[in-house]
This record gives structure tokens, sequence and C-alpha cells, in this order.
């Protein structure tokens, strides 16, 4: 039973890292304003989407569109059935991208995404997910590294950062790599540098917080011109949040930023 706990515990983590599993209720509470603006630009966006590929399924750009249109609103799902639903839509729609063109970076991506939206809705049998996620994800590094941001390796680096380490793919030197590749690659995005700084907190080294915190808000104007809209409501919301956590925990525990990791 611990083990089943410990094991569950893990999932939590890895889910909430990725940004994928916002919750680990089957019912979610009222969304905010910010995710109600995003809510309704992600059912125009699926709307529109599912439209351009059942009239040309065939079409890998509209098939992986579909996947990530897929993806938003499996985000925004208020239950399981409903998650899971979008979640095969995009999978199967990024698989048919994928047998057309097996070079699509996109296609590869979104499949990764969507398999992490599966994995919420399954419990321990999601650990298998993980490394389908893995694959993906590497794939579509190695087509198209600076896709979504670098969002390749982010997500590596937040699979690598909260997957358990003795029974899944957690490794500690390949999340610092890819998180810090993330960062290289876009500096000017909010969403990668917050997660490398959660990575040195969780590691217990706030001097490379502390850095990283600063290049953030030296970069978080220019940012705020470049993400506008109602596609980036809810990320501005949660991105805030997340920065205001992170400073009031680096200057109110200097030197108890929490136990080291065990994992390599």
């Amino acid at each position: 039973m611990a083990l089943a706990t410990s094991i569950l515990s893990e999932l939590s983590l890895l889910a909430a890292g990725l940004g994928l599993f916002a919750t680990t209720h089957e019912i979610r509470a009222a969304p905010a304003a910010p995710e109600t603006g995003f809510l309704a630009y992600a059912q125009r966006n699926y709307q529109a989407a599912q439209t351009r590929y059942r009239e040309a399924p065939g079409e890998p750009t509209a098939a992986w569109k579909f996947a990530q249109a897929c993806f938003d609103m499996a985000d925004l799902a208020t239950n399981k059935a409903q998650r899971n639903s979008l979640a095969d839509q995009g999978i199967a729609a990024s698989q048919q991208a994928i047998a057309r063109d097996s070079n699509s970076a996109p296609a590869h991506y979104y499949l990764g995404m969507n398999l992490a939206q599966l994995a919420r809705t399954k419990g321990l049998t999601a650990l298998k997910l993980v490394l389908e996620m893995q694959r993906e994800f590497n794939q579509a590094r190695n087509l198209e590294a600076q896709l979504d941001w670098a969002g390749p390796d982010r997500n590596l680096g937040l699979l690598y950062l909260e997957a358990p380490a003795v029974i899944s793919i957690g490794n500690r030197a390949k999340a610092r790599q890819h998180l810090t590749r993330a960062v290289e690659l876009a500096p000017g995005y909010p969403e990668n540098r917050l997660n490398l700084i959660e990575a040195y907190l969780q590691w217990r080294e706030p001097n490379n917080a502390r850095r990283e915190l600063a290049a953030l808000e030296k970069i978080w104007p220019g940012a705020r011109t470049n993400f506008v809209g109602e596609a980036w409501a809810a990320s501005w919301a949660d991105w805030e949040a997340r920065l205001k956590k992170l400073k009031q925990k680096i200057e109110a525990h200097p030197n108890s930023l929490g136990p080291p990791r065990t994992q390599p």
C-alpha cells in the first residue's frame, strides 16, 4: 500500500510539473476569469480545427492542428470521460499525421501532449505512457527543437524531473540538461525559466534559483508584450501565481528550501 501511495504521489508531481494535470480530482472547481476566457478561445479553435480536419482528413497539418486543439480542450475538461475522449481524438489525429508525414515535428509533439492528457485519467497505469511520451518528445526535439518555444526540451526536462527514478525514467542530470536547454533555446518564454527555478529549489540550489529569478524578471516586461490576447490569458494567470510563490519562497526561506531529492 505504501508503494502504491508513493507511486501515485510521484505521478501527481509529474502531472503538476508538466502543467498538463491541473487537478487530481475528476470534477474541477469553477474556472477563474482568465481560464474562462481561454475556454471560449479553445472551443472556437477546436470547432474550426475539427471542421478543417474532417474536410481534409489526409492532410498532416490539419491533423496535427486538430490534435493541438484537442489537447487544449482536454486541459479544460470537467471530468475524466470528457478528457479521455478528447485525448483519444488528439492521439488518433496525431498518429494519422505521422502516418502521412513521419517527419512532422508538431505531430509527434502533440501526440506526446495528448498522451499526457490520457495519463491524467489512468492512475498507476499512466506509468507506461511516460515512455511513449518520452519517445515522442525526443522525436519532436530531433526534428524541430524550437517548436512551441522549446517545448520538446521543456517537456522532457519535466518528465525526467518528476517521474519516479526507481520504476520510471526520473533522472536529475537529464532534467537539468533539458530544462537548461529549453531556456537557452527560448530565453524569453516565461514557462521555461519558471520550470528551471522550481527545479533549482527542488534540488536545494538557492543561488541558481536567485540567478534565474533575476533573469526572469528582466524578460518579464518583454514577454508581456509578446504573448498577448485570449490565447495567453490562462498562461499568464498561471505564470504570475507561480512567480509570486517562488519569490515568496526564496525571500522568506533563503537557507531552507526543502529536503534534497534522492533520485539521480
